[in-house]
């Protein structure tokens, strides 16, 4: 088996779903991002699965991630935990151990802002509030983790562009392909500025689909 350059961890957002494939299974950001560093399809270790937590990460898959540690690694969950059963220790004793677990001196490793998806969801206007209060909460402990151990984090919370409609499926909480691509393309960037690595010029599919770049 080759060993994996660039592995990530995280649930449905990680695996693609949004981003459907001519095959019946996922494309998503994660394989886009990789062959803008020209990291081929086995280089590339992608444990993202629907449904999952932060906990279900702790749980199954930092083992995984670490038996053949890749040199970029990715992470992106939480929504799971926000939207049905928040415990804020919890969620940050786990982010606490997902990041220092992962990072490290022979690591990129790589995460977001959560969105506001909330406001993507037809909910009471109460229930509404509840939840972006509790993705606030989690943005700061994610924000605040990932400049202590290094991690580079995109803000999307506060780029415009995600509240254009074009980025989302129709179910609210995932991207469309539109989102997963300029997901792939900012964090592309965002990687690049921080480490040199040159990503290779691309055209994207959707030129011209009324999403502009990413601003973070």
């Amino acid at each position: 088996m080759a060993k994996a350059r660039m592995t990530v961890v995280g649930d449905s957002f990680v695996e693609g779903r949004g981003d459907p494939a001519p095959d019946g299974t996922y494309r998503g950001w994660v394989p886009r991002f990789a062959e803008m560093f020209g990291i081929p399809g086995s280089g590339c270790l992608n444990l993202g699965t629907f449904d999952a937590t932060t906990q279900d990460v702790v749980d199954r898959q930092l083992r995984v991630a670490l038996v053949n540690k890749a040199p970029l690694i990715g992470f992106v969950a939480g929504v799971n935990d926000l939207i049905r059963d928040y415990d804020a220790a919890r969620f940050r004793r786990n982010l606490e151990s997902i990041f220092t677990t992962l990072s490290g001196p022979d690591t990129v490793m790589f995460t977001a802002t959560y969105a506001d998806i909330p406001r993507n969801l037809p909910l009471p206007a109460s229930f509404q509030e509840l939840l972006r209060g509790r993705f606030a909460e989690a943005n700061e402990h994610l924000r605040e983790i990932s400049a202590r151990t290094g991690a580079l984090c995109l803000d999307v919370v506060d780029s415009r562009e995600w509240a254009d409609p074009a980025m989302w499926s129709a179910d609210g909480l995932h991207p469309s392909p539109v989102g997963h691509q300029r997901f792939a393309e900012a964090m592309a960037d965002l990687v690049a500025l921080a480490t040199g690595m040159v990503p290779l010029p691309t055209a994207s599919p959707f030129a011209g689909a009324g999403a502009g770049p990413l601003s973070y």
